[in-house]
């Protein structure tokens, strides 16, 4: 049984480069690895994030680390409580539904009880 996955808009997998960058500094597999990436695809998305001040390249002991740059921890962090609105508006909606719903339930109930009397 094959797994299908919609395929990510560039804005998706931004997003989860920067997440996958939130708490610590990583090198290019490892990004690659969290993010479910092709190393040559993310390597051009990282070149975008370092052009928009995004992101950061480091070097310690000759190995290549990026790192989330001041704008890139605000913008994750916009996106973050983005995400979190987004499902409570979500939440609202269902509620706002189950509400709605509720006395077309209760009436059902009620004639149901008066009718086995």
């Amino acid at each position: 049984m094959s797994v299908h996955r919609m395929r990510r808009s560039k804005l998706e997998l931004y997003e989860e480069i920067l997440v996958s960058l939130a708490t610590r500094h990583l090198p290019v597999d490892d990004i690659a690895f969290e993010c479910k990436l092709d190393c040559s695809i993310l390597i051009q998305l990282l070149d975008f994030l370092l052009k928009n001040d995004l992101v950061e390249e480091r070097t310690r002991n000759k190995k290549r680390f990026y790192a989330l740059t001041r704008r890139g921890t605000a913008i994750c962090r916009t996106l973050s409580i983005a995400r979190r609105l987004e499902k409570l508006q979500t939440t609202v909606k269902s509620a706002e539904y189950a509400m709605q719903a509720l006395p077309t339930f209760l009436k059902q109930d009620e004639e149901k009880t008066a009718r086995s009397r």
